[in-house]
């Protein structure tokens, strides 16, 4: 019974994947940048909106990829398509620790065992 049911909801949850190429792992940062000289906009103390796109990577290396802002919303939408796939992996995980688990032995009628 518990196996069926974590077998359907594993069968359901593949089906509903966002399998896509549209998948981007990191973080979207938005930062202030301004010039040392020449420039009105930095004088005033304004400075420049730029998006950085910041990927970890094993051993702690870092990559910061600049992003325009014409496409802010679309790495967005990769972001968010890329933890809604890491969340349903873990989820599928999980209901597959269920279904290693070995089933309960039933009891038969009258108490005695084999």
């Amino acid at each position: 019974m518990i196996r069926d049911r974590s077998f359907r909801a594993r069968e359901k949850l593949v089906g509903k994947l966002p399998v896509t190429g549209e998948l981007l792992r990191g973080s979207l940062l938005e930062r202030t940048v301004r010039h040392t000289k020449d420039c009105p906009k930095c004088a005033r103390g304004e400075g420049h909106r730029v998006f950085v796109l910041t990927v970890t990577y094993a051993g702690g290396r870092t990559r910061q990829l600049s992003v325009r802002r014409e496409r802010v919303a679309e790495v967005r939408r990769w972001l968010n398509n890329y933890q809604k796939l890491k969340q349903s992996i873990e989820t599928i995980c999980e209901l597959n620790h269920d279904l290693l688990r070995p089933e309960p032995r039933r009891r038969r009628l009258g108490g005695h065992r084999d």
